[in-house]
């Protein structure tokens, strides 16, 4: 039994992948815990409405579409979102769907980076910041750049559902899975063919 450690086709350990995926999930469930307490829900559409002020007028229709949206039901997106983070906390963790997990992780931060971040602005004298939601969209890229380019994660569930699922890659990895070579077929001997002639 071999100790070295395990690599990927390109020669990457792949525990350090594995590794980060994981310590951004614990962190994604910290910020979806926080989402679960009250003061979260009661001030939802008024982060929501505070970031529209000082925004360009030309951006105005983008918040006020937000905001009529979400106004009479601003518990339920309270919701949505508790919801939504706790999912994509929960599968990072585990390593289940990582590919769709990405994308959808993805637009989910821009959208919050451009609704409730109001696109990290006003920009104006002062401003300290671009918001952490884009940030968050560039560190899942990056994560589904990351997989394409070593390969299946073996400390994930979707490792062990592409085994029993065959078309789960699909879902979990950006691309086809090599296979393991097949050893050539038997070529049957002709040898004793050629000394009975």
């Amino acid at each position: 039994m071999s100790h070295a450690p395990e690599a990927t086709g390109r020669g990457i350990p792949m525990w350090p992948k594995d590794a980060l995926r994981i310590a951004f999930g614990i962190i994604w469930l910290i910020d979806a815990v926080m989402k679960w307490l009250p003061g979260f829900r009661s001030d939802y559409m008024s982060t929501i409405m505070g970031q529209a002020e000082g925004q360009p007028g030309w951006l105005k229709p983008w918040f006020d579409f937000w905001i009529n949206l979400q106004h009479p039901y601003a518990t339920f997106f309270a919701y949505l979102v508790a919801v939504i983070e706790t999912l994509i906390a929960v599968a990072l963790i585990t390593g289940f769907a990582r590919k769709t997990t990405y994308l959808s992780a993805i637009a989910f931060s821009f959208l919050i980076w451009a609704t409730a971040e109001g696109f990290g602005g006003p920009y104006t004298s002062g401003a300290a910041d671009i918001g952490t939601a884009i940030i968050y969209a560039v560190v899942f890229a990056g994560l589904l750049t990351l997989s394409a380019y070593a390969g299946p994660a073996r400390y994930s569930a979707d490792y062990y559902l592409e085994q029993k699922i065959s078309w789960w890659w699909r879902v979990a990895e950006v691309r086809r899975p090599a296979t393991a070579p097949r050893p050539p077929a038997a070529v049957p001997s002709t040898a004793g063919q050629a000394r009975a002639a």
